[in-house]
């Protein structure tokens, strides 16, 4: 059977980077996508990103010097250090020329000159985590259904605004790796909970806050040609806006007692004078009860009377004569009420302008219809719309007024905006300071709902009675928490078990964990220590696998040769199974010496148990179980086994597993028997080629002993009392597990 290439870090960055940014559109060069000669990048994004829109420009646009023009064109001078960074990077600037191209013939506007936050986002401070893995954690889609909030973006989103909902997925998928940056964002979330009154003083003007983002990048915009569209969404724009830096105030009044070091940076950077600048200009044009509000018709309002009086006369009749209108067309429905005695009323929708609605039983209606002069009639339960011929009329008088009061609107918002265009790029720091206390509050939040911990970071990884944070979430209640513990001298951890026995949970939570703890979130345990990951890969195997079995071990192959190709020192990973073949065992086994060479931090679940006696041969591994035990019936002819989800130390005593499930069975009792001695035969060769000799054994208390006291003396924080015990114990434990240590000892 034909295997695909195995796929190249480059290659896997790309989809890992598309999945973060979840793109509507992709627009790749035309050469790249030509029928019968595509490329390989296209043939790899379009497997990935079938629901996604693909669109081609010609090759000539993709002109890394006319996207260096662009940028120079473009960037606010405040962020001009980016030239510098991507004058080099051939692809990037041939994109962002290709893009710009597209965004100038699709949406038919240009952006106004150094009005642009432009930088280079590559993946450099951030941890990898491959969109496989992404997927197997769940997340930010639960792998069951992709409308179900039980992931881990799920159990830590509490966000007021879409910029904060998208900050905290980017960092969900891309962790920070600077310690430094990950200890701040802690200590804000340790001050939000301790100061009730700063957090619910943020939490209340966050949440006013629109999408500042997306206002941004339509603000900038500078149509290329002008229609009742593009005027009407510009006034809504500065409406936004206004509402916006009114906010700014409000913002820094409640950050004004904080502590931590990026909050009073924040508070800092809020004292920029341009922001008052701009809402000066604004409020010289703009009436000061213009503000933004829910509801279309009150939306519609203030976008008739946003602009002051007296500045534009002609601006002034129209809105006096769409004024006029709808009075006339509350006016006329009025008196269609009395005319005909029914309880109408007004009513306003975007798509069908003004309209009459009437909440009546059809029998208080004269022979169970409406009068003849009424069309367009709509009934939900008990209430009916409807309009006539004079009311359609009258909305076509409305919205003929409505276009010149939003086209002479225009013209004065387009003249305040070239004004404001040379302070607008204060509102790019405003963007980030909201999105990032949005997802910092959104981690307190979660804090309250669970008894999290504050993870500390040391080159351990320690868990104590750790949980899952996700488990916990669907069931509503606290999960059964177990222990993790990883040091340089002890990297490698083997997991058995029965299968349902919590080894696939428990591993999951191992990694989520990890990653709650690198974006700032407290963590879901009594106490917690971490070592930053750069790569956190994950394995995991499908007991419902429908492929064949050729199939399968492919994917296994692949995905392992993967982990191995780009593994080093920092690695965090998990595999779940390895090996589902007859040979299996051989390629595990494998994959484990390669993977004890490295620092990497790894935990494997497997169901070989021979595997579990490499601890002879490599000191830096440690066995563990999860204990079962085993329920006869009353009838005392069956067995049942009860799952404690208990990880305890030493491999699982629950071997041949298979063999108790086929005794239980109606397989002839012979056919057991026979199995039962070849197995017994067989496990005896292996082990007779694995004991320890006592020089391993001894070897292997040595090492682990030096691993002990080289942590005592990174990260100790003991008093002396507290530590001369710590090194008692230490020795004992040494002793015990390497007896001729006592007794030379002795001699000595």
């Amino acid at each position: 059977m034909a295997a695909k290439a195995i796929p190249l870090l480059w290659d896997i960055q790309v989809i890992t980077k598309l999945k973060i940014l979840t793109p509507l559109e992709i627009i790749m060069s035309n050469t790249a996508c030509d029928a019968g000669n595509t490329t390989k990048l296209f043939s790899l994004v379009t497997e990935h990103f079938k629901n996604v829109t693909f669109s081609t420009v010609q090759r000539k646009y993709f002109n890394e010097t006319k996207g260096l023009e662009y940028i120079e064109q473009l960037c606010a001078s405040e962020f001009s250090t980016i030239f510098m960074e991507v004058q080099s990077k051939y692809y990037c600037l041939a994109a962002a020329a290709a893009l710009l191209k597209y965004v100038e013939f699709i949406q038919n506007s240009v952006y106004a000159p150094k009005s642009l936050k432009v930088r280079f986002q590559g993946s450099e401070k951030t941890a990898m985590i491959d969109s496989s893995s992404a997927q197997n954690l769940e997340l930010v889609i639960n792998n069951r259904d992709s409308r179900n909030g039980h992931t881990l973006l799920g159990v830590l989103n509490y966000t007021k605004t879409p910029c904060g909902s998208r900050r905290l997925r980017s960092n969900i998928l891309e962790p920070p790796i600077d310690a430094e940056t990950i200890n701040t964002r802690l200590d804000c979330v340790q001050e939000l909970l301790q100061d009730e009154e700063l957090f619910f003083g943020l939490q209340a003007v966050i949440s006013k806050f629109l999408d500042t983002e997306q206002l941004l990048s339509v603000l900038v915009q500078i149509p290329k040609q002008d229609t009742a569209k593009t005027a009407e969404s510009k006034i809504t724009n500065l409406i936004y806006l206004k509402h916006t830096l009114e906010l700014v105030e409000p913002l820094k009044a409640a950050l004004r007692n904080c502590n931590t070091q990026l909050l009073k940076a924040y508070y800092s950077s809020l004292e920029d004078t341009r922001f008052g600048i701009i809402l000066e200009k604004i409020t010289s044009v703009i009436n000061d009860d213009t503000r933004y509000t829910k509801g279309c018709l009150s939306m519609r309002t203030q976008k008739c009377y946003a602009v002051k009086p007296n500045i534009n006369a002609y601006l002034d009749i129209a809105r006096r004569t769409y004024t006029e209108i709808v009075d006339d067309i509350a006016g006329m429905i009025t008196q269609l009420a009395e005319k005909y005695s029914l309880p109408m009323k007004t009513s306003f929708s975007s798509a069908r302008g003004f309209f009459i609605q009437m909440n009546a039983d059809c029998s208080a209606l004269p022979n169970g219809q409406l009068p003849s002069e009424f069309t367009k009639i709509t009934k939900i339960k008990n209430t009916y719309s409807f309009t006539s011929a004079d009311l359609i009329k009258m909305n076509e008088r409305c919205q003929e007024s409505l276009r010149e009061i939003y086209h002479m609107t225009y013209l004065i918002v387009c003249k305040l905006l070239n004004e404001i265009y040379e302070h607008i790029h204060c509102l790019y720091k405003l963007s980030d300071i909201v999105s990032m206390l949005d997802m910092l509050l959104s981690f307190a939040h979660a804090c309250t709902l669970s008894d999290y911990v504050r993870p500390e970071f040391t080159d351990t990884l320690a868990i104590k009675q750790g949980w899952h944070p996700i488990l916990e979430k669907i069931a509503m209640e606290k999960p059964v928490s177990n222990n993790t513990y990883l040091t340089e001298g002890n990297n490698f951890v083997i997991i058995t078990g029965p299968n349902m026995s919590g080894k696939s949970t428990y591993l999951k939570q191992i990694a989520l964990c990890q990653i709650m703890a690198q974006i700032g979130s407290y963590v879901p345990a009594e106490y917690c220590s971490f070592r930053i990951a750069e790569q956190i890969f994950t394995r995991i195997g499908m007991d419902d696998d429908i492929e064949t079995n050729a199939s399968t071990f492919m994917k296994e192959i692949k995905e392992i040769t993967y982990i191995i190709q780009n593994a080093n020192d920092k690695s965090l990973i998990i595999i779940d199974e390895l090996g589902s073949a007859e040979e299996g065992i051989g390629i595990c086994y494998a994959a484990c010496e390669y993977l004890l060479n490295l620092k990497a931090f790894t935990l494997l679940a497997t169901h070989f148990l021979e595997l579990c006696h490499i601890d002879a041969l490599y000191p830096n591994v440690e066995n563990c179980h999860f204990e079962v035990q085993h329920v006869r019936s009353s009838a005392g002819n069956k067995e049942k086994i009860a799952y404690s989800y208990t990880l305890s130390k030493g491999y699982t005593e629950e071997k041949n597993y298979g063999l108790k499930a086929a005794e239980v069975s109606s397989l002839p009792s012979s056919i057991i028997l026979d199995a039962k001695e070849i197995t017994n035969h067989i496990a005896e060769q292996i082990l007779h080629r694995q004991k320890s000799s006592p020089e391993m054994m001894k070897e292997r208390a040595t090492f682990q002993l030096a691993m002990r006291l080289v942590q005592a003396a990174r990260n100790s924080r003991l008093d002396p009392g507290s530590l001369r015990l710590y090194l008692k114990a230490l020795k004992k434990k040494y002793e015990a597990n390497c007896p001729t240590a006592g007794k030379n000892d002795e001699q000595q």
